[in-house]
């Protein structure tokens, strides 16, 4: 079994890891300054303090939520491809190009944010997911 597209997946793995600690490292200093005690309201969830910390905050914390959507049918097929020894030198590079496109949405989200701009990074990923999807589907038929 060739298990070079797992290299790409852990790598986005870790740094969807990144984001976690960025969102975290960015999200509790501005609730301090903000006053705000997470611990004295039970049930409380992270996108309920969005509306009050600043928007370059609530950024990270958006992009970790998208990297815990459309990511999941990634990792589901590379396994798939792997598991069924489809892999080539042209998937090995789509695989990689998702991986890019997706930490540069990440950090496009993270830092400037410019919708135009993150969606089109976006569209590039899912373009990418599309043609490792369809690689999937025609190698198990």
């Amino acid at each position: 079994m060739n298990t070079a597209l797992l290299v790409p997946a852990i790598v986005l793995v870790l740094w969807t890891l990144i984001m976690l600690f960025w969102m975290a490292g960015t999200r509790l200093p501005a609730l301090k300054k903000l006053g705000i005690d997470m611990s004295a309201q039970p049930g409380g969830r992270g996108p309920d303090v969005d509306p009050v910390v600043p928007p370059q905050v609530a950024w990270k914390s958006h992009n970790h939520t998208h990297l815990m959507e459309q990511p999941t049918l990634f990792y589901a097929t590379v396994i798939i491809l792997t598991l069924s020894d489809s892999v080539s030198t042209l998937t090995i590079g789509v695989t990689w190009a998702y991986v890019g496109l997706r930490i540069a949405h990440s950090l496009w989200q993270s830092l400037v944010n410019t919708v135009m701009i993150r969606f089109m990074l976006f569209l590039a990923a899912t373009i990418c997911l599309i043609a490792l999807a369809l690689t999937a589907l025609l190698n198990m038929l």
